[in-house]
């Protein structure tokens, strides 16, 4: 699997760059990573928050095609080694997370729980949609119920 990880750019990406192949935990292993590349890239020089939003889309974009192929690949669908769904979901989070490490580790613990818990409308979602696109919706639920309770929580910090 290794070697096929790293010869093939789609089959990377869709693993997450490995970290989908963590044995305990690969989602949690893959929102890891994309919070470290998130806070990497949003402190490089000529990173504007548009640039990010635009990256994020591009990588929501990519998402169905991407994991469509690696359910081909690795024929099991919904491979728990596919953690595409996981970074691009995160880094949709992070867009509308302040940019404070206490936000952002709450923003990881809640997106986790969400995306594990599966709740309504989540574990909806799961069940019924399949292939790629189910692959990536049901953590694009995750990611906006997270913004949502974390706006919630932000509003009334920010009134309170």
């Amino acid at each position: 699997m290794k070697q096929q990880l790293f010869s093939d750019w789609r089959l990377f990406l869709a693993l997450g760059g490995g970290s989908g192949l963590v044995p305990k935990a690969p989602g949690t292993a893959a929102t890891a990573l994309a919070w470290g590349l998130y806070n990497l890239i949003v402190h490089l020089p000529g990173v504007s928050s548009s640039l990010l939003a635009a990256g994020t889309l591009l990588m929501i974009l990519l998402g169905a095609p991407l994991c469509s192929y690696a359910e081909r690949v690795l024929q099991v669908q919904d491979d728990g080694r596919i953690v595409w769904d996981e970074i691009a979901a995160f880094f949709l989070v992070l867009l509308a997370t302040p940019l404070l490490w206490q936000w952002q580790l709450a923003a990881f613990v809640l997106f986790r729980i969400l995306d594990a818990a599966k709740p309504f409308p989540i574990g909806w979602f799961d069940r019924r949609v399949k292939g790629g696109f189910g692959i990536m919706l049901d953590d694009l639920v995750a990611a906006l119920l997270t913004v949502l309770i974390l706006s919630v929580f932000y509003w009334q910090v920010a009134i309170g």
